[in-house]
């Protein structure tokens, strides 16, 4: 007979299937009696498991929704399928991102060897073709993600988008996707504040075992903190533009670095810049509404050229 602590796991194993099970079949399956059953189901259910019960003979227990969500028990091929589905997701620069990140390290903080040998295999065997960032390496995020959800000081390699290579001692605090890159925000020790560095050039040192408390900073002014110390210094060409659009609606479509401004409910400002004018005048369209440029004479400009382009494609298609 089972212990009772591993009783329960067996019990919840079983009712996490989508069907009924009655107290006799539970009983047999644990090789207990319909008394103990009962019982155990009342344990599971002061834990936080909804545990249905319908009477009659067509009735039994079933697992149903809860309040808050409990912790669930997977097979390994269900762990395994997790894991892969979490890092689709997160390399695809989807908005749940962040949170596929925390959850792909707490899964693979437990998973054994011989799952952990799926995933990676699975990994290698996969391309990803979404964007100029494709060849993200799954495991630097996982070592930041860990890192940063134990409060462990993290040492790692660095690279500048001019190539120059140091070696940063940090106290890492958030991860922020924006459009196809991952940025960490850290508390760089050597200089005593607050630096962004773009994960992709993130080479992480073995794991320090150092522990720190976490830094007191808004939460609100995180992704903005990371905006002003994304690829803005190398910026060539700014602009501020107003768009007759709410804030939310253009930061959900957003897939470069910018700033965006509340101005009321229907309409914000957007501080954008490139190296390309032309670029970032057909990145702008892509918001689908109504723009007006505020400061930019370069962007200005492209736009012109733009609809120059288009008006000369939309006479060829009549012809």
């Amino acid at each position: 007979m089972l212990d009772t602590s591993a009783r329960l796991l067996k019990l919840l194993a079983l009712l996490q299937a989508t069907r009924d099970w009655t107290s006799d079949e539970l009983a047999e399956r644990l090789e207990v009696s319909a008394r103990t059953i009962r019982t155990d189901i009342a344990k599971l259910r002061t834990l936080g498991y909804a545990v249905d019960a319908r009477p009659g003979v067509a009735g039994g227990y079933r697992l149903a929704a809860g309040a808050a969500m409990p912790p669930l028990l997977l097979d390994d091929d269900e762990a395994v399928a997790i894991a892969i589905g979490l890092t689709s997701v997160m390399t695809r620069g989807i908005r749940f991102g962040e949170s596929s990140l925390t959850a792909l390290a707490k899964l693979e903080q437990v998973l054994p060897p011989r799952l952990r040998y799926r995933v990676d295999a699975a990994r290698a065997a996969t391309s990803v073709a979404d964007g100029p960032d494709a060849s993200l390496d799954v495991s630097v995020f996982s070592a930041i993600a860990s890192a940063i959800r134990g409060s462990e000081r993290l040492r790692f390699d660095y690279s500048t988008h001019d190539g120059t290579a140091s070696r940063r001692s940090t106290e890492p605090h958030r991860l922020v996707n924006q459009g196809s890159r991952w940025y960490l925000l850290a508390w760089d020790l050597d200089r005593a504040d607050w630096r962004t560095f773009r994960a992709d050039r993130i080479a992480p040192l073995p794991p320090t075992g150092v522990r720190f408390r976490p830094r007191e900073i808004d939460e609100a002014l995180v992704v903005d903190h990371i905006l002003r110390g994304v690829d803005r210094a190398t910026w060539r060409y700014r602009a501020r533009i107003r768009v007759d659009a709410p804030a939310a609606v253009v930061e959900w479509k957003i897939g470069a670095p910018a700033v965006v401004t509340p101005v009321d409910d229907a309409t914000c400002e957007v501080e954008v810049g490139s190296d390309d004018p032309d670029r970032l005048a057909l990145w702008v369209t892509q918001l689908d509404a109504e723009v007006e440029v505020l400061e930019g004479d370069e962007l200005a400009e492209a736009f012109g050229r733009l609809a120059e382009r288009l008006e000369r494609a939309r006479r060829s298609g009549r012809r």
